[in-house]
């Protein structure tokens, strides 16, 4: 099987177990690196950072307990010190082990926050730390991809009366959670923040497009201009990839199973084909569908000599590197930063990036930090309207308030120096009744 993690060798020192105190990081020495790369991240945060300082103001989340399961990145250490300074007790555990930065946990942990992550951990200590993150008893909770909520519910089910709610930020962790809600096995209630127009826009329309291009380019250095680029997936995370895809000089092919959606990529000029047929004319390949078996081993039997595979979906089901595995005659581990060269019989070459998980964040970076800005804006304010709203929300997915949306928008504006119109009074008049006068 592929690589998925990395091993602790006998001379690295001996972690803490999971039930003990204390944080699990890989070196507290980090800890000043770490708070210089999250103040430049702040810098390029002004909503964060004004949210940050309302929070510590009113202090909206004093005495509760949030427990968060996110990507540790400088970024995401902006979010978590608004919650901290906003009177929260945070332990955080890694939504992802290849995209922790080390020296962002160091900085976190020295800064009062229970942080149980260290980069390239085995899937044994990566539930573990998600369950480290709970055991404290959450009052809220903060989710990507719906590993810790599930895990509350499933492994320690005698914490969740006391969860008031809670924010999901990504696409696949709100499916799960409408699945949960529908089988009744939701038992509190959680804010859909990836599904408002705001983060829609900015997150997924223009950080994962740009990001997840900087994530392939950082592993392969390869030209994308003239490269047949087939996209699995043309939602909100799809169309981003497509269009920074297309606007590189590459020719893009989109696969899809939403009718409505692959009318729209045809409408925008690309080429729709089923990934069968796509298979054997693309040279790089992104999945971005939540899907599993999005790529599998009978499209990559017949896919060009070369070809490079990335994801850029949250989990690393999209592309079957078991089947990939065992296609390959030999791998070659790390032939550039990020990427596996799989081998076949023939001598043919198939270039996983990432290991399969999610490229954006695992060969490169993530998101800007301007683009997080606005995400992690929501998601703070969304939290503070769960804790205030304690025992009126159902257990179910709730949509984020608009008001909360567009006051998030409001400050990005403000931050970017621009100015909007308003509407006069008649204007107001006119829109609100239904008889249409001159």
């Amino acid at each position: 099987m592929a690589r998925t993690s990395r091993t602790p060798t006998a001379t690295e020192p001996v972690r803490e177990a999971a039930g003990r105190a204390g944080p699990d990081i890989a070196d507290p020495g980090l800890a000043e690196a770490g708070n210089v790369r999250i103040e430049w991240a702040r810098g390029a945060m002004p909503v964060l950072g004004l949210i940050g300082e309302r929070f510590a103001a009113e202090q909206p989340l004093r005495g509760l307990t949030v427990a968060a399961c996110l990507h540790v990145t400088a970024e995401t250490a902006v979010l978590l010190r608004a919650l901290r300074d906003g009177g929260a007790r945070v332990l955080l555990a890694a939504s992802n082990p290849l995209s922790t930065q080390d020296d962002t946990a160091a900085a976190l942990a020295d800064g009062g926050i229970g942080v149980f992550a260290r980069a390239g951990v085995d899937r044994a200590t990566y539930y573990a730390h998600i369950r480290r993150a709970l055991e404290p008893g959450p009052d809220l909770v903060i989710d990507d991809g719906g590993d810790l909520v599930a895990a509350l519910h499933a492994d320690l089910p005698g914490l969740v009366a006391n969860v008031r709610g809670g924010c999901e930020s990504t696409t696949t962790g709100v499916i799960r959670l409408r699945q949960m809600a529908a089988a009744g096995a939701l038992a509190f209630p959680v804010v859909a923040v990836n599904d408002t127009e705001a983060k829609r826009m900015v997150d997924n329309g223009c950080g994962t497009g740009q990001s997840v291009i900087d994530g392939i380019l950082r592993a392969t250095n390869t030209l994308l201009a003239g490269k047949t680029v087939v996209v699995a997936g043309f939602g909100a995370c799809g169309q981003s990839i497509a269009s920074r895809a297309r606007g590189l000089g590459a020719q893009v092919i989109v696969t899809e199973i939403d009718p409505v959606r692959a009318l729209g990529a045809v409408l925008q000029g690309f080429r729709v084909l089923p990934m069968r047929a796509a298979a054997e004319l693309g040279e790089a390949f992104v999945t971005a569908t939540g899907s599993r078996d999005v790529i599998t081993g009978e499209h990559m039997a017949v896919m060009r000599d070369g070809a490079l595979l990335a994801n850029a979906g949250h989990f690393d089901v999209e592309i079957d590197v078991r089947a990939l595995d065992g296609l390959a005659a030999g791998v070659r581990r790390e032939v550039r930063p990020h990427a596996d060269e799989y081998v076949r019989g023939d001598g043919r070459r198939l270039l996983l990036l990432a290991e399969g998980r999610v490229v954006n964040l695992v060969a490169a970076e993530g998101h800007p930090a301007a683009v997080m800005d606005v995400s992690f804006g929501i998601q703070a304010l969304a939290l503070g309207w769960v804790a205030s709203a304690a025992g009126s929300l159902a257990a179910r997915v709730h949509e984020v308030p608009g008001s909360i949306d567009a006051e998030v928008a409001r400050l990005k504006l403000a931050s970017l120096d621009t100015q909007i119109d308003t509407l006069t009074p008649d204007q107001r008049e006119y829109l609100a009744s239904w008889q249409r006068g001159s």
